[in-house]
């Protein structure tokens, strides 16, 4: 893909840096074939790990290409982890080699320069579906962190669901999440298959997300909720000029309706969300001439070559119509499996190859796939269970509320109950725990009502942007009510 991408698209702009220095396609084709070469005089062979250390900059492009011609397997390693996590995460991949932040340019002069061989190619790679191309690592915000590993095979699928296996097509985008992450790494073929243009930022801020699209003409704004929602609510939203966005794209966690409705008022056109995991590779969509609901109570139906299934967590049976269970995917795109983890492998998959995704959901009679919840977020008060996500989605939609997370809490009596955790729309007029409760009796059972509240000015994150709800449990416990 990066040989045939130089071929047809060549002097066109591929990356830019945060900084502002860029590659062409050609650059990319060149480049990677010289640190290529290098890191085979290093001592990398084929199947060996290389872990990238790097900040979201066109180095970590550049090697992960470099990697991919030699038959290594790339290791993203997300640069705004602490180093304790980053080595941890090392210590899984157990790489033969580490390209740090050390290595990184501040040009294309100089760019990965120790390791370059100049004008030096290495030799053609026989082609093999099932050799492996990179590790994606979970977030491991509810453990050590596990490698999904991704072949040819399964990047190949990706790159036909992303793009129909069609060349062109592409314009200005903007780099909004770690490089290491399962978009990026997996997105790659796809992205040079469209020749266009994107824009790196070294730490994803609304601020700087708003001037891009703007300055850049960005025809579409992707990102996951929680980067939409800082957007919209950024003191430069008003003033930005995104007359030339065309569509609102949200993956990698769960949208309200209430933040679908606010995008569509706000800027003023159709919004798709988009849902998988780190293991599948690939799942399920809205497209955005769907019903308006769609994108508002699910995350739309499954793309050609996936399919769905809804079990009992506990036997994997699939569950009634209609009914509550854990969301399993299967297709072309799925895991390998854990890299060095065979224990972690097998819990991973039930014995149909269908992979456990951890959170609860239904498909509903339209044929939509509706989320209520993590699996290991779902609590239980009073023998009943109660799904964060459902209370989170009513919630959000009082007008005093900006952002919410729901999480619970030991209680003597029920067992557990829920805690709102609220950022307020207005800091001057926040809502009282019995406006809420007001609020949403008409639409949940009293047993989900929260409890409790608490007020805060932000909602903390993972180093992906996530709402980090294992802060706001440790949170809790550390300043009780």
């Amino acid at each position: 893909m990066v040989r045939e991408a130089a071929e047809r698209w060549g002097d066109a702009t591929c990356l830019v840096a945060p900084a502002g220095w860029s590659l062409t396609y050609g650059d990319v084709d060149r480049l990677s074939d010289e640190v290529a070469v290098g890191l085979a005089e290093a001592g990398v062979v084929e199947g060996d790990v290389v872990a990238l250390c790097l900040p979201p900059s066109p180095d970590h492009v550049v090697a992960y290409a470099a990697c991919a011609k030699l038959g290594a397997i790339s290791a993203g390693i997300n640069s705004r982890l602490t180093e304790p996590e980053q080595q941890a995460v090392i210590d899984r991949a157990a790489p033969t080699l580490t390209i740090s932040r050390d290595e990184a340019g501040s040009s294309a002069t100089d760019l990965l320069g120790a390791l370059r061989r100049r004008n030096q190619a290495p030799p053609p790679l026989i082609a093999d579906p099932d050799r492996p191309v990179a590790i994606v690592f979970t977030s491991g915000t509810t453990g050590l962190p596990k490698g999904a590993l991704y072949c040819g095979r399964q990047l190949r699928f990706i790159t036909e669901v992303d793009t129909g296996m069609r060349w062109g097509g592409g314009g200005p985008s903007l780099g909004g999440t770690s490089l290491a992450h399962l978009g990026p790494t997996t997105k790659l073929p796809g992205s040079l298959m469209r020749g266009g243009t994107t824009y790196l930022l070294d730490r994803w801020r609304a601020g700087d997300a708003l001037r891009l699209t703007a300055e850049r003409r960005m025809t579409t704004i992707a990102g996951i909720p929680t980067q939409v929602a800082l957007m919209l609510h950024h003191p430069d939203f008003v003033a930005t000029d995104l007359g030339s966005v065309q569509a609102v794209v949200i993956g990698g966690g769960a949208a309200t309706p209430a933040l679908v409705r606010e995008i569509r008022s706000r800027v003023g056109v159709p919004v798709s969300t988009r849902y998988s995991c780190t293991e599948a590779g690939v799942g399920l969509g809205t497209g955005l001439t769907d019903p308006l609901e769609d994108a508002e109570v699910s995350v739309g139906r499954p793309h050609a070559g996936v399919e769905v299934s809804i079990r009992d967590p506990a036997t994997g049976d699939p569950v009634l119509a209609g009914e509550v269970g854990e969301v399993a995917l299967r297709s072309p795109a799925v895991i390998s499996g854990y890299w060095r983890d065979p224990d972690a492998t097998a819990a991973a998959f039930w014995p149909d190859r269908f992979v456990r995704t951890g959170d609860l959901g239904l498909v509903d009679e339209a044929g939509r796939l509706r989320l209520v919840g993590r699996a290991k977020e779902m609590y239980v008060r009073g023998g009943y269970n109660v799904y964060p996500m459902e209370v989170e989605a009513v919630i959000a939609t009082h007008p005093s509320v900006r952002e919410v997370a729901v999480v619970p809490r030991s209680d003597e009596i029920m067992g557990e109950t829920g805690v709102a955790v609220v950022v307020p729309a207005d800091p001057a007029a926040p809502p009282t725990l019995e406006s809420l409760r007001r609020f949403c009796a008409d639409r949940l059972a009293h047993h989900k009502l929260p409890e409790q509240l608490r007020l805060v000015d932000r909602l903390p994150l993972t180093a992906v942007d996530k709402v980090d709800k294992n802060a706001l449990t440790r949170d809790l416990a550390r300043h009780p009510f």
